[in-house]
Formats: structure tokens, C-alpha cells, sequence
């Protein structure tokens, strides 16, 4: 996987990327916090149920990636299932603009991945919707199945303005824990999928995406204690959107 300069980071916890003209982003990571946690209770689920502690949730996405099997005007949809086979997701993603530490509201958010067997389709599983008032795109997708040569993945972009058309304020890949893929891989349809398996520390592009206090790796939540039944997975997506990376 190739990366585009660092100096096109999405930055929180103090990274600052130098931008003459921008607004200097800030460290959310009290607000990031909060933010989180104030989605969590909204449904309920104020304590883990796979996990014994908490992920660190306070920092999000690195570097700027290429766009992995991407294809232009995805549909306008928060369900992109397809009727695609899986363990169903519901995928939480927060956007917060780094350089007032507040949700980004109307911000387009695009999300595709692929299915249980690690394939991409031309349609399924592949969306766009904008942020609500209080930043959230929610999406209803299914767990991803591993593709050769990359650990287990979804794909985001996200524009700064409620259109598909207008620039990119970030290009990124957001994780699992080797543990829920590892489980989920065992599933129904995932276990009839015959790429390799690469785990999370051997793919360069987690490697990159984790570090410096960056954290790009999806917080899961079971449903009624019975994951196959779905779970519910939150991340926040850090940008600038005063500039642009494509």
C-alpha cells in the first residue's frame, strides 16, 4: 500500500501539520472522548461486552492512503448491504473538525469494502451519506472479509461539503482487532473465503495508521451479547476541512 505525504495527516492529540494558511488543528482528545462515549450511552451501551477495557478512542486515522478499489458517485444510501451475506454492522462514524474540536455537520462521508469472501463489487456494499447536526454518518454495511495482501479493512472518504463532487478532506482505512476478525472468520460465508490472511501488525498501512498516538481501529459493540446477530461499531474520523487532499 502506498501513502501519500505525511504532511496530508488528519490530525488529533496535538500533531499539527503544517499549513500556513489553515487554522491549526487542536488537540480534541477531552471532546473526542465525550464525544464517543455520548454515542455509546445513546444506545445503551455504556459498558464493552468482548472486551475486558476500553480501546483508546481519544485519537483517529493517519496517514492518507491511495483509494483502494475505489469507484466515483457512489449511491446516496446509509444501507449498502446489497442483501450481501455477513455479520451485520452498523458502522457509527463521527466527524469532528480538528480545528474547532466540534462536530463537522453536512460533511460527505464514503464508505466501501468488501464481502464476506473478500470480494469488491461495482455496487454492493458501496455508500455516501452526509453528516447529521451532531456529525454522525451512520452506515449499515456487514463485517468485511479479508482481501490478499492487507489486514481486514474498510475504506472511508471524506468530503468537507454535503457533496460528492467537491475536494477531499481525507482518504483513509479503518481496522478491526485481529480477535473479531479472527472469530467472525470462523462465520458462515467468511469461512469460504480463500485469501490470505494478513494480520493487523504485518500490514504496513495499520502499522502506519496506528502510531504517533493515532488510533484507526473500529470500537465494537455486541447486540444482545450474541455478535452474530449483529454488532454496532464507532470510530471518529479526525479532519481539517479548510484543506484538502485531492
Amino acid at each position: 500500500m502506498r501513502f501519500t505525504s505525511f504532511v496530508s495527516l488528519a490530525v488529533l492529540c496535538g500533531i499539527v501539520a503544517a499549513v500556513p494558511t489553515a487554522p491549526a488543528p487542536r488537540d480534541c482528545s477531552a471532546e473526542v472522548a465525550r464525544y464517543n462515549m455520548e454515542r455509546r450511552e445513546a444506545r445503551g451501551l455504556a459498558k464493552r461486552t468482548f472486551y475486558t477495557s476500553m480501546l483508546n478512542l481519544t485519537c483517529v486515522l493517519a496517514p492518507e492512503t491511495i483509494r483502494e478499489d475505489y469507484i466515483a458517485n457512489a449511491p446516496i444510501r446509509t444501507d449498502v448491504t446489497e442483501s450481501q451475506p455477513g455479520v451485520a454492522l452498523t458502522l457509527d462514524i463521527g466527524v469532528l473538525d480538528t480545528t474547532t474540536c466540534k462536530p463537522l455537520s453536512n460533511a460527505m462521508v464514503e464508505l466501501w469494502g468488501p464481502n464476506a469472501v473478500g470480494e469488491y463489487g461495482s455496487t454492493f456494499l458501496r455508500g455516501a451519506t452526509k453528516t447529521a447536526t451532531n456529525g454522525i454518518a451512520e452506515f449499515q454495511t456487514i463485517f468485511p472479509g479479508y482481501t490478499t495482501g492487507s489486514a481486514n479493512h474498510l475504506n472511508i472518504l471524506v468530503h468537507p461539503t454535503a457533496s460528492e463532487t467537491a475536494g477531499v478532506s481525507h482518504i483513509g482505512q479503518l481496522f478491526f482487532t485481529d480477535p473479531w476478525t479472527d472469530i467472525i472468520g470462523q462465520y458462515t460465508n467468511y469461512n469460504k473465503n480463500t485469501n490470505s490472511r494478513m494480520k493487523n501488525a504485518a500490514d504496513p498501512s495499520f502499522v502506519a495508521a496506528n502510531k504517533n498516538g493515532f488510533n484507526s481501529i473500529v470500537d465494537i459493540e455486541e447486540i444482545h451479547d450474541d455478535w452474530p446477530e449483529g454488532i454496532i461499531g464507532y470510530i471518529t474520523v479526525g479532519v481539517n476541512p479548510t484543506k484538502l487532499v485531492a
